[in-house]
Order: structure tokens, then C-alpha cells, then sequence
């Protein structure tokens, strides 16, 4: 039985994203389709490689830290990469701890400014 293959086409639809956008992640050789022809085919890896990308991208990583996260693998390995993620990640939820923060401050004085404005107006 041979490797599952989606078509362009198909990748575009599994993945919901567009040809420009499967097209730029080939360019910058973050995807790397079998070609016949003209005709491109995205393997296991491929599929993999793909849902990899849109999670890191869900989570906020840039297309270059998500390059650079894929090439530990084709490098060093699955451990090396895990370990880099788990670093990766605690980075991240740093960040996205220290912009909740300033969310819930700025919601704080938003709330309290609407509320103290309606009050002197006589609106509750």
C-alpha cells in the first residue's frame, strides 16, 4: 500500500489555505512537494510538516522560528526537537502572559473610565 499523496488542490482544502499561501511555504522551503510534471504531491511529511506550521503560526511564531524549529528535526533529530519546542514555548507563553497582563490592565482602565463617565451623566 502506498503513502497517502494530496494534490495541490487537495492541501489547499485540507489545510484551508490558499495557493499563494502553499506556494510562499514552498518558497521559503518550509514544504517540499514531490513534483510530476508540473503537478505537485504532498506526502505524510508534507501533511505533517503543514499541520506543524499552522499550529506554530496559530500560536504566534513567526514563519522563520518555525523554519528554523522544522530544521532541528531534519538535523538533529525528533529529542533535539522536542526540547527546542519546550523552550520555544515557555518563551512564548512568557510573552502571551506578559500581553494578557497589559490586556487586563488596559480592560481595567477602559472599564472604569466608561463606568465613572456614565456615572456623571447620570447613566447606568
Amino acid at each position: 500500500m502506498s503513502e497517502p499523496r494530496l494534490s495541490f488542490k487537495e492541501m489547499c482544502a485540507k489545510f484551508d489555505v490558499t495557493p499563494r499561501t502553499l506556494r510562499y511555504y514552498e518558497y521559503i522551503e518550509l514544504l517540499f512537494p514531490e513534483r510530476e510534471g508540473r503537478s505537485r504531491f504532498y506526502g505524510t511529511r508534507e501533511i505533517a510538516r503543514m499541520t506543524l506550521i499552522l499550529r506554530g503560526r496559530r500560536f504566534g511564531f513567526s514563519l522563520e522560528e518555525i523554519r528554523q524549529w522544522l530544521l532541528i528535526y531534519d538535523k538533529e533529530g525528533t529529542e533535539a526537537q522536542m526540547r527546542t519546542w519546550v523552550e520555544l514555548a515557555n518563551g512564548k507563553l512568557e510573552e502571551l502572559n506578559e500581553q494578557k497582563a497589559q490586556l487586563e490592565e488596559t480592560i481595567d482602565a477602559l472599564t472604569s473610565l466608561r463606568d465613572s463617565t456614565a456615572r456623571s451623566i447620570g447613566q447606568t
